[in-house]
């Protein structure tokens, strides 16, 4: 389980057919082989490491749910070890899970905030509340605007600084999951009503 608070922007080295290697000398302080860690919001294992780089298997489900296919060595990763019992959740219930991709519309400043566009289809917007939570490319941010094509998040300096999202550019693929409770939610609800038919 992951919260969606970026610990470390990593820097690809190598990316090959089912393979990742990372530079991340800040998330392999305390990291360990076999270790869950969410690149752009996507659930690896860790399967070599070393005290500045991290390597990580792909699956053929891995490229086509998520953006990890599209990555070249010199781009940079949202990064983010999983989670322990003990600690805070400042972000949200992230799974790791990419439920699909979409594209990023715009990036529209707005004060010393920035205003991110995302076109999404209505499966996933089903799942997308004002003020509710959304996790791209692995950074948990809250929904401010919803129409039935797109949805909007504000920026924040912090986000601007920790995370790779500034760098994208309008019309690049990014990494989305929607809101678990509301996927368990909509799951119960469902099954109670076919069984009562």
């Amino acid at each position: 389980m992951f919260t969606g608070i970026i610990e470390e922007v990593g820097n690809v080295v190598e990316a090959g057919e089912g393979t990742l290697r990372i530079r991340a000398p800040k998330i392999l302080v305390d990291s360990q082989l076999g270790d869950s860690i969410a690149i752009n919001g996507v659930d690896l294992t860790v399967a070599e490491m070393d005290k500045e780089f991290f390597f990580a298997h792909l699956m053929p489900e891995t490229y086509r749910r998520s953006n990890l296919g599209e990555l070249r060595p010199g781009d940079l990763v949202n990064l983010e070890r999983s989670c322990r019992p003990t600690e805070r959740l400042s972000g949200h219930i992230v799974r790791g899970g990419v439920k699909g991709t979409r594209t990023l519309d715009s990036l529209t400043p707005e004060g010393e905030a920035i205003i991110a566009r995302f076109n999404a289809p209505p499966e996933l917007l089903r799942y997308m509340v004002v003020k509710g939570p959304i996790c791209i490319d692995g950074i948990s941010l809250t929904i401010v605007a919803k129409d039935a094509e797109s949805f909007s998040v504000s920026l924040v300096q912090y986000t601007q600084e920790h995370t790779n999202l500034v760098n994208r550019r309008p019309g690049d693929r990014i990494n989305l999951e929607t809101d678990i409770i509301a996927r368990y939610i909509e799951n119960f609800v469902s099954e109670t009503q076919e069984a009562r038919k």
